[in-house]
């Protein structure tokens, strides 16, 4: 059996393709800066969350230096609004590594900060746990990106990164 000229470069090129889709599929998950969702953060308990007797850092959630230019951030998301962060934006300085301790007390959410890589669901009864360094002062915003309910476009919140100096003289307040 012959096989044209033609159909063996449309074979080769057909080939190319699918190698070609193959790969980029892999590097988009494995690639850098992507890490798939592990038990890490831990589970706690939804109930105690939404309560505040949960005895973690989710009974006031908020910002805590932990180290020179590294804090935590616990988030607690609920129907349709971030603690903190809706009300009240959550501000750390530029130059840090921020850890993102983040639970939802009633239903599954999502907690996207634009312009970054943290990007995880949120569900009730597990901690997500993203680390992420601040390197310039900026104005991020914070969408939840899974579909909690009828108020779900509402939800939203800010991040503000300013520059050390202006944090330092605010830390505390």
């Amino acid at each position: 059996m012959d096989i044209h000229r033609f159909e063996k470069l449309w074979i080769a090129i057909a080939l190319l393709l699918i190698i070609g889709f193959i790969s980029t599929v892999a590097y988009g998950s494995l690639g850098p800066g992507v890490k798939m969702i592990d038990n890490s953060g831990g589970t706690i308990d939804a109930e105690e969350v939404q309560s505040g007797s949960s005895g973690t850092g989710f009974d006031d959630p908020g910002v805590t230096k932990t180290g020179p230019n590294e804090y935590e951030v616990y988030v607690k998301a609920q129907q349709f609004q971030f603690i903190p962060g809706t009300s009240q934006p959550i501000e750390v300085p530029a130059g840090s590594t921020v850890t993102f301790y983040v639970t939802a007390s009633d239903v599954t959410h999502g907690f996207n900060i634009a312009g970054t890589n943290v990007n995880t669901m949120v569900i009730p009864g597990q901690v997500a746990e993203l680390t992420v360094n601040f390197e310039e002062p900026g104005s991020y915003g914070i969408v939840c990106n899974e579909y909690c309910g009828g108020g779900h476009h509402t939800m939203e919140g800010r991040l503000e990164v300013v520059p050390q100096s202006e944090y330092n003289s605010t830390e505390g307040v």
